[in-house]
């Protein structure tokens, strides 16, 4: 699990057990407000390894690892469990229901993807009307949700309910030096506080926030958050890798992550300025321990730290993610390399931090 680096910490690699963990998580179904199957994978994994495990009305596992030193740094590192897709609205005709997004989705890249509905993952497929039996002016039109039905055939009728999940059905895959798979926003950060959940650091009260309801405004963290009320606070997430080439061949400058690089230390996006004490702490641990490490991009997107900073007194906070081609449709691409990397950078800036981090001016 481990290897030496520049440092005297030794920090933990990826290796076929957490390929395994990942693989589970990835295919797991479990929709905002519906994270029952990767919370029983959470509580499974850590099982015997903290000091206090709680789950919240919200379902949020809030899980307690104490230090071994006097007054330590108490702090919150999150990541949420639930992922996009859809809900059940009306059922149609035999096997044939409407449905509602959960979470951002381009409609537009729906039509054709197969799906799992209900707990027993149901098969189905996402129809619309093909291509050459559309009106002249319908191919250029934007696709409306209404116009697209989940269909599990006439076998499915009675077997799934308004108010039932759904979710892309993609199963994980490990493929040279790529991960791919659905739900790897935020299966990557889940695995990863799981690691650090079994290896935590002596130095310090580790809180660590597996979240529900990110993917439809941060709901979670934000409970969460207040609860833990902690000196500090990491999140950990996927954000996009926008690196394709340009049609014209000109030097992509909005690329908002690329991978390959390492992990993306946020600076600000939509809902979060970073705390910069945290943002230097981190590039000053990657640089001495020769761990790579990018900028995200300022923009759009957010992650739990939206949340999570502005509760009680205020809380700082940064994210840190694995950076992943193609987020929010039915696959996602990462790479094992960036995954490991925004491990390490994690556990070795935990392993080591202290008060004085924020004794310093902002």
């Amino acid at each position: 699990m481990k290897q030496n680096q520049k440092s005297s910490i030794e920090l933990p690699v990826i290796g076929p057990d957490q390929i395994v963990l990942l693989e589970r998580l990835s295919n797991a179904v479990a929709l905002s407000g519906n994270e029952g199957e990767v919370r029983a994978i959470v509580l499974e994994s850590i099982k015997g390894y903290a000091d206090e495990v709680k789950i919240d009305a919200l379902g949020n596992v809030l899980v307690t690892c104490k230090a071994k030193t006097a007054d330590p740094v108490r702090v919150m590192v999150a990541a949420h469990m639930d992922e996009i897709g859809f809900m059940l609205v009306d059922e149609d005709s035999d096997g044939l229901f409407s449905f509602a997004l959960v979470g951002g989705i381009d409609t537009r890249q729906l039509p054709g993807k197969m799906v799992w509905v209900g707990k027993q993952h149901l098969p189905g497929v996402i129809g619309a009307r093909p291509i050459h039996l559309q009106e002249k002016d319908e191919s250029t039109r934007t696709m409306s949700l209404s116009s697209l039905k989940i269909d599990l055939g006439p076998g499915g009728k009675g077997k799934a309910h308004p108010g039932e999940w759904a979710t892309f059905a993609t199963t994980f895959q490990h493929i040279g030096p790529s991960l791919v798979g659905k739900a790897l926003d935020d299966r990557l950060g889940v695995a990863t506080l799981i690691e650090l959940v079994r290896n935590h650091p002596d130095n310090i009260e580790l809180l660590a926030a597996f979240t529900v309801q990110e993917e439809v405004g941060l709901r979670g963290a934000r409970v969460a958050g207040y609860t833990f009320n902690a000196d500090m606070a990491f999140v950990i997430d996927s954000t996009p890798a926008f690196d394709l080439p340009t049609w014209d061949d000109t030097e992509n400058g909005t690329y908002n992550t690329r991978l390959d690089a390492g992990p993306a230390i946020y600076i600000a996006d939509s809902s979060t300025l970073s705390d910069p004490r945290l943002i230097r702490y981190l590039v000053q641990v990657a640089e001495e321990n020769g761990i790579p490490y990018q900028f995200r991009q300022p923009g759009g997107g957010g992650t739990d730290a939206g949340a999570i900073h502005k509760v009680r007194a205020g809380i700082p906070s940064v994210s840190i993610s694995v950076p992943g081609r193609y987020a929010h449709t039915a696959c996602m691409i990462a790479r094992t390399a960036d995954w490991e990397n925004t491990l390490k950078l994690v556990y070795a800036a935990l392993n080591r931090i202290s008060p004085q981090v924020l004794s310093v001016e902002r």
